[in-house]
């Protein structure tokens, strides 16, 4: 299975490039910048390497460094949607996260020294390749470059400040985007892949993609309705019921923790978690 990934180079730019085992393919231009949102409208696995690495030489970006835009869907899934205690809603709630409040794979959460309420959210993310606006439903699979994993982490007290959810979800370094890429043909049964999310080794999300109230091809659809969907944006799906916000008692991420989200083929995101110094 082709995994693409972010990732900078030896000396330090930043480029793109396929997994394979320990030996990282760049497919950038050698001397420049590269970036995988410029080439996710195209064939990926046409894309020829231009240098080699030992995956231990270079360091992981989050999988999409720079989006124009990380749109993130809310209660998605019925058994989180109850366990907030809240209405399910005929539209489903949609709102933003920053670059830049998000780490790669192997990085460490920060959990900032305002709250002691940091939680996680294992979530599908999509990758959107052919960009458009008002895309319909039946077409919409047709703009997918492939899925990756999504750590949506929260502040939870800044969230609830009030009905917003922006100011506790974009804390810089709270949330994890990655490892890698995986292209839709090498996944044609994507909705029946389990987003399962473990806190030091403990299980505490399971729940199949195919959960979701409102699938992939319907937020896509409704998301281009408005605002204009480009390559490389991302559309982070909504977590499942289970999270710490909600459990009895409650469980926070700390310093000293680890989340690990696997959603089957698609891949497993790994993050420490300390302590904002």
């Amino acid at each position: 299975m082709a995994r693409y990934i972010s990732f900078r180079r030896p000396d330090g730019t930043p480029s793109f490039g396929r997994l394979d085992g320990e030996t990282v393919h760049d497919l950038g231009a050698q001397g420049t910048e590269a970036w995988l949102k410029d080439a996710v409208a195209g064939d990926l696995s046409a894309l020829a390497s231009t240098a080699t690495y030992a995956r231990a030489d270079v360091r992981l970006l989050p999988l999409i460094p720079n989006p124009n835009k990380i749109l993130c869907v809310g209660l998605n899934y019925a058994t989180h949607v109850a366990e907030t205690g809240r209405e399910q809603k005929e539209f489903p709630a949609i709102f933003t996260r920053w670059a830049d409040s998000l780490i790669a794979d192997g990085e460490p959460l920060v959990r900032p020294p305002e709250t002691t309420r940091f939680d996680y959210e294992g979530e599908l993310a999509v990758i959107i390749g052919k960009g458009g606006r008002r895309i319909p439903r039946a077409k919409a699979m047709e703009h997918v470059a492939g899925y990756s994993v999504f750590n949506d982490g929260s502040v939870r007290d800044w969230q609830r400040h009030n009905i917003q959810f922006t100011p506790g979800k974009n804390f810089p370094g709270t949330g994890a985007f990655g490892p890698a890429l995986v292209t839709p043909d090498e996944l044609p049964d994507f909705a029946s892949q389990r987003v399962q999310t473990r806190i030091n080794g403990q299980l505490v999300q399971d729940q199949p993609v195919s959960d979701m109230i409102w699938d992939v091809a319907f937020i896509i659809e409704y998301c281009s309705t408005f605002t204009t969907l480009e390559p490389g944006d991302v559309i982070a799906t909504g977590t499942p019921g289970g999270v710490g916000d909600k459990r009895t008692p409650p469980l926070y991420m700390k310093a000293g923790d680890v989340a690990e989200i696997s959603i089957g083929k698609v891949g497993t995101l790994t993050n420490p978690v300390i302590d904002e110094a």
